[in-house]
């Protein structure tokens, strides 16, 4: 339930903050964080909001310091209004869920309000045509938090049944061959002709122009990939999206062809 439209006197907003540049920032998030007295997050997060936050008790912290972070908020939140913030939406991937949880084993009472923003894998689609037009999968590669394996048995499960698959954190350091990986499940279900957008810093500063490649090409572009990069790689019935001569991206079909004629 939203908190009142007033400030109120203590409570936690967990804020969704979208892709980064304040833009792509919602009326609500911004009111949220407008009213909030403490504002808690990741440096880059917190960066990209800079000048939202004059007057404000800033709490920086790193990544991996989500739970400490978690429990900070949910201390101050008693007896102050605070906002955490979360790249993209904050329950996709961020922080609303560790947040929900340590709140919950805290025992604590005191009103939450969850602000929702704008993920990667729509400021992505939204920069290459309609790849996600209908049913679609989401997919983190990272294995920090989930075993490999069970990353490697969702892939199989999404791509066996046809639908475009969003991938995040695809390629680091520390795990290079995980977006490998994706791609070999991939190719179990997928011919090569599928097309694949290759997104880096959606609607962000550092914003790369995106690449469209058909999956049996894309050991083309391996190395442009990174964990600032969001991978969409289209289902069954994906298409090139032309204007003229000009590739512009990638088009999902929902449906409507098999209904109306235009």
């Amino acid at each position: 339930m939203p908190l009142p439209a007033e400030r109120p006197a203590h409570g936690l907003f967990i804020v969704g903050i979208g892709p980064g540049r304040t833009e792509y920032l919602t009326v609500r998030a911004a009111h949220a964080i407008a009213r909030a007295e403490y504002v808690i997050g990741n440096d880059s997060y917190l960066d990209a909001i800079r000048p939202l936050l004059e007057g404000k008790q800033v709490i920086k912290s790193s990544m991996g310091k989500e739970v400490e972070r978690a429990k900070k908020a949910i201390e101050l939140a008693q007896s102050h209004a605070v906002a955490i913030v979360s790249g993209g939406d904050a329950g996709v991937y961020g922080m609303a869920g560790i947040v929900l949880e340590v709140l919950e084993h805290s025992g604590a009472e005191i009103p939450v309000e969850i602000v929702p923003g704008v993920t990667a894998a729509n400021a992505a689609a939204s920069l290459v045509g309609s790849p996600l037009s209908g049913d679609f999968a989401v997919i983190s590669l990272s294995d920090l938090l989930t075993p490999l394996e069970v990353i490697e048995k969702r892939l199989d499960a999404a791509f066996s049944v046809g639908i475009p698959v969003v991938l995040y954190n695809p390629r680091s350091h520390g795990r290079p061959h995980n977006f490998a990986l994706a791609i070999e499940h991939a190719r179990k279900y997928y011919p090569p002709t599928v097309p694949v957008a290759v997104v880096k810093n959606a609607l962000r500063e550092g914003q790369a122009d995106p690449v469209i490649v058909m999956l049996g090409e894309i050991e083309h572009v391996m190395d442009e990939v990174d964990m600032h990069t969001t991978v969409i790689i289209g289902g069954s019935e994906s298409r090139i999206w032309r204007m003229g001569n000009n590739v512009k991206g990638i088009i999902t079909p929902r449906g409507y062809h098999r209904k109306y004629v235009y």
